[in-house]
Order: C-alpha cells, then structure tokens, then sequence
C-alpha cells in the first residue's frame, strides 16, 4: 500500500514537468529555421529565443514569418535540392 502512495505522486510530478518544456521552431521569411527551447517571448519588436544549445539570441519580429510548436510543423520538402551523381 505505501509503495502505490509513493508512485501515483511520482508518475503525476513526472507527467507534468515532461510538458514544461516544449520545442518551438521560428520560420523566417527566407525560408531558414529556428528551433528554440521553450516559446519566444516578444518584446519591442524583438523576439527573445532561447536556442536548441541554450543560448540566448534575439530576431527581429520582422523577419520571423512563423511559430509553431515542433510537433505541429510539417517536415521540409526534400525534393527541393536533387544532386545528380556522376
């Protein structure tokens, strides 16, 4: 009984601070991609990201064309750059 007490209060810490932290991925208007860690936060025309090796940057909102969380973004285009081989 006390090993069931002690798992449920587990399992529920380890469910909720799994969705804490969520990639976010910035397209730009030249088509480039930024993945951040966490949503950018906006300010005075800047967005403020954190990138995938955690470190601060900063892009212009004008630049930024969308975003999106990670899961919701569609995979690129592969068939964009076809190198023949000789």
């Amino acid at each position: 009984m006390k090993r069931i007490t002690l798992t449920l209060p587990c399992a529920l810490a380890v469910l909720l601070l799994c969705g804490c932290s969520q990639k976010y991925v910035m397209t730009l208007n030249n088509g480039s991609r930024i993945t951040t860690i966490g949503k950018p936060k906006y300010d005075q025309g800047v967005y403020i990201v954190k990138d995938a090796m955690g470190q601060k940057g900063y892009v212009p909102a004008g630049r930024v064309r969308e975003i999106a969380p990670a899961s919701q973004v569609a995979e690129e285009d592969k068939s964009r750059f076809n190198p023949t081989k000789r």
